[in-house]
């Protein structure tokens, strides 16, 4: 039995193999140390670090709605025209066009009204209101249903939904860590107790999680306190994987810059562990395809938008895969969309089979098993 430092590779809808992989990994009595993930990496690291079985995460991912879809397939979740607040609206691209298109015999102040009527009811309209998002908030989608869900999860193992990052590490006495892109500094982000304790766990992976013009950016805001000792408020805040999607380094690496992240934590206490989706390994028994399902809605961008997001996940931190692949275990996701969250049945079965094999064949050659 071995105790480990994880990394969790971000990739959306495909991170849903890590509970395969974990499974094999906990049944054979091996242990977590600190967890570390990006987007959806970070979902799961901060599942487990919270106290979640394998079994509870599996009936997580197994959850359906009232008609029967997955519940993950919730979180393409359209923006409610309450979401965006009257400032936003106001300097919106809309609200610009509209005052350029003056209405002849039409007083400025009637005319203002039917420009603010206008914009409401078009919000009203679940298209325009994710094309609105997509334009002032960076996101066609809200993120609202995500970050409740993750609330709610977490409530369940005794974290408050404003806890923060000091309260989680208080409660739970786990290391957890999770990775976000700051657009407004472009400086990537490890969210912690020690970095930025004030930051509500919940939020901190929402930002980790926000894909980049998927969902919609989160900016910092003042209660959130600082992030090693800097100001971040009004920030925006997206995807970890925007700049590290696979950070193995944080947890391999002993540098002085790690150590102020990461803690003056023993290196010889815990071995690596990478869990990296790899896109060019075929899931046995789902066709050997390289390309992915595309999202069902009918906006034909958020379509394209898909596929951009399947390349730019899977990137990964090629210099430090190399260094470490050793201590990396590859879980097969060819064919597999970032954005399908309406994954179920046979296809889903396949691809956590794909994972434990890839767990089962890692610890094997490791000598773990």
């Amino acid at each position: 039995m071995s105790k480990f430092d994880a990394v969790f590779e971000g990739g959306g809808a495909k991170g849903v193999a890590f509970v395969g992989a974990l499974e094999v990994l906990l049944q054979h009595g091996h242990t977590l140390r600190r967890c570390l993930g990006t987007s959806a990496g970070a979902i799961t690291a901060t599942l487990l670090a919270a106290g979640y079985t394998t079994q509870e995460m599996m009936a997580a991912v197994m959850e359906r709605q009232p008609d029967g879809t997955p519940r993950f397939s919730s979180f393409m979740d359209v923006p409610a025209a309450t979401d965006f607040s009257e400032a936003v609206r106001a300097n919106s691209a809309t609200m610009l066009a509209l005052r350029e298109v003056h209405l002849p015999f039409v007083p400025s102040l009637l005319e203002n009204q039917i420009e603010n009527d206008l914009l409401d009811r078009l919000l009203r309209n679940s298209i325009y209101a994710r094309l609105f998002s997509f334009i002032e908030c960076g996101g066609y989608f809200s993120g609202h249903t995500f970050l409740e869900w993750l609330r709610e999860k977490l409530l369940v193992k005794g974290i408050q939904p404003d806890d923060t990052l000091a309260d989680f590490a208080r409660k739970k006495g786990a290391d957890l860590s999770v990775v976000a892109s700051d657009t407004s500094d472009m400086e990537m982000l490890v969210l912690n107790s020690r970095t930025s304790p004030n930051v509500p766990v919940a939020y901190a992976v929402r930002m980790s999680m926000s894909i980049p013009f998927v969902w919609q950016e989160v900016i910092w805001q003042e209660g959130w306190g600082t992030y090693l000792g800097r100001q971040k408020t009004g920030n925006t805040v997206v995807d970890g994987g925007l700049l590290s999607n696979f950070p193995i380094r944080l947890i391999a690496d002993t540098g002085d810059e790690i150590r102020a992240i990461m803690g003056d934590t023993d290196p010889a206490g815990a071995g690596n562990l990478g869990l990296l989706i790899d896109e060019t390994l075929a899931v046995p028994g789902a066709p050997d395809t390289a390309k992915t399902p595309l999202p069902m809605t009918r906006l034909r961008t958020v379509q394209r938008l898909s596929r951009l997001i399947d390349t730019m996940m899977g990137a990964a931190d090629n210099d430090e895969v190399r260094r470490h692949a050793s201590e990396i275990c590859r879980l097969p996701a060819k064919g597999y969309g970032t954005l399908e969250f309406g994954m179920q049945g046979e296809r889903l079965d396949a691809y956590l089979a794909a994972a434990r094999a890839a767990m089962t064949q890692h610890l094997t050659a490791r000598g773990l098993l």
